[in-house]
C-alpha cells in the first residue's frame, strides 16, 4: 500500500515535471524567436539575465517562505507567477521599438525566473520532508527527481522549437499557460498545506549562517553550472544554427542531450559507491567526476581548430554528448549532498541558499556565453567552461566527508 510520504513525493515530482516541460519550452521559444528577429548573441544573453537574477532572490526567499508557510503554498505561488509571465510575454507588440521590446521581455523573464525557482526550491525541499528512511532512500529519491525533471526539460526544448514552427510565438505561450493552470489545480487538491512547515530564520544573519558543507557546495555549484551555461545557453544554439541547422534540429539536439543527461542523473546511484554515513565515499566520488569534467571542453577546444579534418558542428555535438555523463553524475551527487548537509529543521532554507548559488552560476554563465561567443566564437566558450570547471573541481577537495565536519561551528 502506498504511504502518504510516497504519494506526496510522487505528486510533487509530477507537478514539477509539467512545470519544467513548460520552462524548457519557454527558453527555446524566446531564444529562437529573437534570434530570428536579428538580435546579437550578447543581446540574447541579456534577455535571460533578469530571469537568473530573479532566481537568486526566489531561492533565498523561497526557502524561508516554504519553511514558514509550507511547501504547497510556495509551489502554487511559483505556478501563478509562471502563468503571469507567459501571459505578459504574449502581449509583446511587434510595433514596439527594439529597446521597449527587450525591456518587456526581460521583465517577463524576471517573473518566470521567480516562478521557476520558487517552484524548484519548494519541490526539492519536499523530498527532504517526505524522505523518512535514511540516506539511501534520500539519494534514490533525489536522483530520480533530478534526473526525471531534467529529462522533462529536454522534452521542453524540443516542444518549444516545435511549437514555434507549428503555431507561432503567441499561441505557444498561451498553450503553455494553460498547462501550468492544470498543474496548479492538481497540486492544490492533492497536497496537505502543512507539508514542509518548520521554524524559519528570524534574521538575515541567521538565514545566511550556513554550515561549512552547504557553503562550499554552493560555491562549487556556482562554477559548475556557470560552466555549462557558458556554452549551452547562447553559444551552442547560435553556433549550430549558423552552421546550417534548423530551429527544430537545434531544439531536438538540446532536447536529446538534456533527456539523456536527466536519464543518467536518475540512475546516478549505480555509478557511485555508497557509504553507511552517506558522505565518506560520496564526497571523494564527487572529486573524481568533477575532475573528469574539466578535460572535456579543453579537448573540444583543441579539436574545434582542425576545420580541415572534420566538421566542427559534428565534433562539438559528439563531445558535448560525452560531457553529459560526468556532468549528470556530478550534478546528481551535488543534489544529494545538499540535502545530506542540510539541517532537518531548516532544510528548505539550506536548499534555497544552495539553489540561489546555482542561479548565480547560471547568471554568470549566460552573460559569459553571449560575451565570449561574440568575442571568440564557440572555442572561447569552451575555454571559459573549462576554467570554471577547474575551480569547481578544486572546491570539492574542501568538502567535509564526515558528519563531524559539518557542524555550524565550521561555517565559512
Amino acid at each position: 500500500m502506498m504511504t502518504s510520504a510516497v504519494r506526496h513525493y510522487l505528486v510533487v515530482t509530477a507537478s514539477y515535471w509539467g512545470f519544467t516541460l513548460v520552462d524548457g519550452a519557454l527558453r527555446m521559444v524566446v531564444l529562437f524567436h529573437f534570434f530570428k528577429l536579428g538580435y546579437s548573441p550578447f543581446t540574447l544573453a541579456f534577455l535571460f539575465l533578469l530571469y537568473e537574477f530573479a532566481g537568486i532572490v526566489a531561492n533565498l526567499g523561497g526557502g524561508w517562505l516554504a519553511a514558514r508557510f509550507g511547501i504547497p503554498r510556495m509551489l502554487a505561488t511559483g505556478q501563478v507567477l509562471q502563468i503571469a509571465g507567459l501571459v505578459m510575454l504574449s502581449q509583446l507588440n511587434p510595433a514596439w521599438t527594439a529597446g521597449v521590446s527587450v525591456a518587456w521581455v526581460v521583465a517577463a523573464q524576471g517573473i518566470a525566473g521567480l516562478a521557476k525557482d520558487f517552484t524548484k526550491t519548494a519541490s526539492k525541499s519536499a523530498i527532504k520532508a517526505t524522505s523518512v528512511e535514511g540516506a539511501g532512500q534520500l539519494f534514490r529519491w533525489v536522483a530520480f527527481f533530478t534526473g526525471s525533471k531534467n529529462a522533462m526539460k529536454g522534452i521542453g526544448f524540443f516542444v518549444g522549437g516545435l511549437l514555434l514552427d507549428l503555431v507561432g510565438f503567441k499561441a505557444a505561450l498561451w498553450l503553455m499557460a494553460a498547462v501550468i493552470g492544470v498543474i496548479l489545480l492538481a497540486g492544490l487538491l492533492s497536497l496537505p498545506r502543512s507539508l514542509g512547515k518548520a521554524k524559519s530564520s528570524r534574521s538575515m544573519r541567521e538565514l545566511f549562517a550556513k554550515v561549512r558543507g552547504v557553503n562550499l557546495l554552493a560555491a562549487a555549484r556556482i562554477f559548475m553550472f556557470g560552466a555549462r551555461e557558458v556554452w549551452f545557453m547562447v553559444g551552442l544554439p547560435v553556433f549550430l544554427y549558423s552552421a546550417g541547422w534548423r530551429f527544430l534540429e537545434v531544439g531536438g539536439f538540446l532536447a536529446a542531450w538534456t533527456i539523456a543527461y536527466g536519464g543518467v542523473q536518475a540512475i546516478a546511484p549505480a555509478f557511485v559507491t555508497r557509504s553507511p554515513d552517506g558522505l565518506s565515499r560520496e564526497v571523494p566520488n564527487t572529486r573524481v567526476w568533477a575532475g573528469l569534467l574539466v578535460a572535456v571542453p579543453l579537448v573540444l577546444a583543441v579539436l574545434m581548430q582542425k576545420h580541415d579534418l572534420w566538421r566542427p558542428d559534428l565534433v562539438l555535438v559528439t563531445g558535448l554528448a560525452l560531457f553529459g555523463l560526468p556532468f549528470a553524475v556530478n550534478s546528481s551527487l551535488h543534489s544529494y549532498l545538499i540535502l545530506a548537509y542540510a539541517g532537518s529543521e531548516k532544510a528548505a532554507e539550506d536548499v534555497g541558499f544552495y539553489y540561489a548559488a546555482n542561479a548565480v552560476g547560471r547568471l554568470i554563465g549566460i552573460l559569459l556565453s553571449g560575451a565570449l561567443y561574440q568575442f571568440g566564437g564557440i572555442t572561447a566558450c569552451l575555454i571559459g567552461s573549462a576554467a570554471m570547471l577547474a575551480v569547481c573541481w578544486l572546491l570539492t577537495f574542501l568538502l567535509p566527508s564526515h558528519a563531524e565536519g559539518m557542524g555550524a561551528s565550521h561555517a565559512v
